[in-house]
């Protein structure tokens, strides 16, 4: 019943965008800019004031075509600019006419936040129509930029070039002047350069985007489709050399624990280090760090595993976020890929044993890292990253004296990229491969693996016009390390050989290596129209392991899609755009068991008043498992039904706001989740940006996992009745002095408090009937031990003898973690940061609802303060 419903409501959507909708234009012609040199005597001065005699050596270019929402129509109010060069820069003059200069939007944000009215300068200097250079000023002086990859898929915000900028507002709207040096841009050695080339301007007060050169809204993507700047002719080689030394003074104070000669209430320390980026030639960099400091970074926002997989948290350390794309290789599902960088520098791995105080290092010390990254003229992207972190202690205090203990070695991380663009730039071929090597000596950290390799190979191929598209990749991995570290490797919850009913899979305990393979192919249409279709296979062998340098969720699947999705090329009616996805999938174990078969119903419709809605359906008629149980047997779920719908309102409006309901249901009322989300924003003034973002959850289930334990010459599979609620804000600051001086602030509070009851253990863990897989205790055969905080079981009613204890699983974790950053770029590329880090872990009682949870442990402890100042002055020789 409920999959009629979704497939009613699917006909219904996409009959309704059909209807509506009208097949564009093909064939597009280019647009040509051709530009001229100046001489640098007579360069303009960036002032926004565009009245130099230089730029009297172009024509303007116009006639911008609107994108959004009415795709080939013409825009509210026209835009002009114009482009000359120089030796070392290329400029740019924006003439935004506005018949109204008193309701141009001025909003100011932190770089990148692309707030009010902007015009946007997009640059193909490979021209391999895949990847670009994107500059965006806004009317209020504040600057964005990205490295666009993957066609326009991707925007990298993290890159942060030096530029120049400054805008004006007359009586015939505002103009910008930009200016880039080349030394910024990468580019080849032909004498006369052809580069792609797109502007984009945003009109805020219809929230309408219109382009230089004309993108269908059905086109295969953004960069294959600019046009071209001409006119570059001679561009002399710009070798960067750029050095960032940096220093950084920290004060942290903390609650003091009496006896423990680590925590005496405080600590300060002096650091200082060194980037660097050296242009080898004008299209490839050498970047290289010493000693990196992290300390402005934003907290990692408060996460609760129950399943007991690792979370994957997002990069946002400079070194690493900068070019990240080129590393990037993403094999198969979700966040699978040969790289991931947090792993260097991850804390410490092992930990002492001994019944002292221990002091335990924040993380692995980054000796230094290296990147020599960039892509030539000829469509060979390349990518070589080196880093070192080295040996860890801990510090142990006992009665005896102190002395220290190695927790982490010393590690050689290595990945290399490479990929080679032809046929046109429609196909592009890759490779990847990664090495991790510990310096442990015999009997030293057994646990951890001493090697790991892997590599892969990707693909892609476009043909008719970029409509269709295959692409693939193949991965493959190989750890070695002792006996120890191997048979801990083949019983992690990633790969579960110790599976009682698992005929493939085994534990070896004799072996010192394991090699594994994964990999995806895709098959589409990808442009050309409303319907859009893929199709996927991807697997992930059970020996597959990349969690050295790379993350791997879970390994021992197959999985297969297909998508169909139908979008409107036309706005109508109350819609400017509706989007609507249909996809289905299933999942097998390398074992041939079929676990999971999923269909999801989608639509995002987009109104005219600029607000937005999200609805979606999830049927799951199986479901099964073999992780749950963590080694124990494949584990059946009821067949579930999933339903969410959020919105927003129109996010140009000073007050804005959204919410978000989404539900799942489990048949038998075996489970159930319900979640609200909802939050706003407010900006009283162009420089002041408040957020407010609430969530609550919860989470039901009869079937939740606690303990594997003995009982005589079985094992007991305990599980739970669980409720968890879970409660917790994001709050958000920011505040612009100017476009070079703001300051920011993020806080989120975190509680999620979970109670369990009627335990049970498992019997027959696949069977159809909900009520026949988990065997529940009787009361009299659990005795819950208030000293020890645990239930015992006496399975044999009336036995004096208890069979097996588990600790009681209930918990109540409360975390706190705030930044306070104030940041001045007192001149382009050099920076001083004055931080404020706050953070608090607690265990509040659970028996305490949730508020008084974070009123104990929040407001009731002493929280954890680091005090930072950081310098930094960038040298661009």
């Amino acid at each position: 019943m409920n999959f009629l419903k979704t497939a009613l409501f699917a006909l219904i959507v996409l009959f309704c965008a059909k209807s509506h909708a009208q097949m564009p234009d093909s064939n597009l012609a280019r647009r040509v800019y051709t530009t001229h040199a100046v001489a640098e005597h007579e360069a303009p001065e960036i002032d926004g004031f565009i009245t130099e005699k230089a730029w009297d050596a172009v024509e303007w270019t116009s006639d911008y075509i609107e994108n959004q929402p009415d795709e080939n129509t013409p825009p509210s109010e026209q835009t002009k600019f114009k482009v000359i060069y120089d030796k070392k820069y290329i400029y740019f003059a924006f003439r935004c006419y506005d018949q109204d200069p008193q309701g141009i939007v001025k909003r100011m944000s932190r770089r990148d936040g692309f707030e009010g009215d902007f015009v946007e300068i997009n640059i193909d200097s490979y021209n391999d129509k895949r990847t670009g250079f994107s500059f965006t000023a806004s009317v209020s002086g504040v600057k964005g930029d990205e490295f666009i990859s993957d066609n326009g898929n991707n925007w990298d915000s993290s890159w942060n070039p030096i530029w120049y900028l400054k805008t004006n507002i007359d009586a015939e709207g505002w103009t910008a002047e930009i200016k880039i040096p080349f030394s910024q841009l990468k580019f080849g050695n032909t004498p006369e350069q052809v580069w792609g080339l797109q502007s984009t301007r945003r009109y805020f007060r219809a929230e309408e985007r219109s382009v230089w050169q004309r993108v269908p809204q059905d086109a295969p993507g953004w960069v294959s489709e600019f046009g071209e700047l001409r006119g570059l002719i001679n561009l002399e080689s710009q070798k960067q050399l750029e050095i960032q030394p940096f220093l950084v003074s920290q004060y942290e104070t903390y609650p003091e624990e009496k006896g423990n000669p680590f925590r005496d209430g405080n600590d300060a320390k002096l650091n200082g280090g060194l980037d660097a980026k050296i242009g080898i030639t004008n299209d490839l960099n050498l970047d290289l760090t010493i000693n990196p400091d992290f300390g402005q970074v934003e907290a990692d926002p408060a996460a609760i595993a129950l399943d007991g997989f690792q979370i994957f948290f997002e990069e946002r350390r400079p070194f690493f976020v900068e070019n990240k794309n080129i590393f990037n290789f993403r094999f198969a599902d979700g966040s699978d890929n040969l790289f991931y960088s947090r792993r260097i520098g991850r804390n410490a791995q092992g930990y002492p044993s001994t019944n002292g105080w221990v002091k335990m290092p924040q993380n692995t010390t980054i000796l230094g890292a290296a990147k020599f990254s960039g892509k030539t003229k000829s469509g060979w992207s390349l990518g070589l990253l080196e880093s070192v972190t080295n040996r860890e202690y801990a510090e142990i205090s006992e009665p005896g004296g102190r002395r220290s203990e190695i927790v982490e070695p010393l590690t050689n991380y290595s990945v290399g990229r490479i990929q080679k663009d032809f046929n046109n730039r429609n196909s592009y071929i890759g490779a990847m491969l990664t090495t991790t090597h510990r310096n442990l000596s015999d009997g030293e950290l057994d646990f951890l693996r001493k090697a790991a390799y892997s590599g892969g190979i990707d693909f892609k191929h476009n043909w008719k016009n970029r409509k269709y598209y295959f692409a693939g990749n193949m991965v493959a991995s190989h750890v070695v390390g002792s006996k120890e570290s191997i048979t801990r490797t083949q019983r992690s919850l990633t790969h579960l050989f110790q599976r009682a009913d698992a005929g493939h899979v085994e534990v070896d305990e004799d072996r010192t290596s394991l090699t594994g393979t994964g990999g995806r192919f895709e098959i589409g249409k990808s442009s050309d129209g409303h319907w859009r279709y893929t199709g996927i296979l991807m697997w992930r062998s059970p020996e597959l392991e990349l969690n050295d340098v790379g993350f791997l969720r879970q390994a021992d699947e197959v999985r297969q899609f297909a998508v169909l999705t139908h979008q409107t090329l036309k706005p109508f009616g109350s819609f400017r755009k509706i989007f609507t996805r249909f996809e289905q999938f299933s999942s097998y174990d390398f074992d041939g068991n079929f676990n999971r078969l999923q269909y999801t119903l989608s639509a995002n419709f987009n109104f005219k008043n600029n607000w937005n809605s999200y609805a979606q359906m999830v049927y799951k008629p199986r479901i099964y498992t073999n992780t749950i149980l963590q080694g124990g047997p494949r584990f059946r779920y009821s067949a579930e039904n999933f339903q969410s719908i959020n919105f927003n309102s129109d996010y140009r409006k000073k007050f804005n706001y959204y919410a978000g309901i989404y539900y799942s249901q489990g048949k038998d009322d075996s489970f159930s989740y319900l979640e609200y989300d909802w939050g706003f924003n407010y900006q009283p003034i162009d420089a002041l940006t408040v957020s407010f973002s609430p969530n609550y959850s919860i989470n039901k289930s009869k079937t939740q996992y606690v303990d594997q334990l003995d009982s005589g010459a079985n094992t007991r599979y305990v599980m739970g009745h669980l409720e968890q609620h879970t409660l917790s804000a994001s709050v958000r600051l920011n505040y612009n002095i100017n476009p070079n001086l703001t300051i920011q602030y993020y806080g989120q509070p975190f509680i999620s408090r979970g109670r369990y009851k009627n335990f049970g253990y498992v019997v027959q863990p696949t069977a159809s009937d909900f009520n026949d897989r988990v065997l529940e205790y009787k009361p009299s055969q659990m005795v819950y031990d208030q000293v020890n905080n645990q239930y015992n079981v006496y399975e044999t009613d009336g036995s004096p003898n208890k069979d097996y204890s588990f600790s009681n699983p209930d918990f109540s974790v409360v975390q706190f973690r705030s930044n306070l950053v104030l940041r001045w770029e007192y001149i382009p590329g050099s920076e001083i940061f004055l931080v404020w880090s706050q953070g608090i872990n607690g265990l509040a009682n659970t028996r305490d609802n949730l508020w008084r949870g974070l009123d104990t442990q929040i407001l009731g402890q002493q929280p954890e303060n680091i005090f930072l100042i950081k310098a930094t002055y960038r040298f661009l020789l």
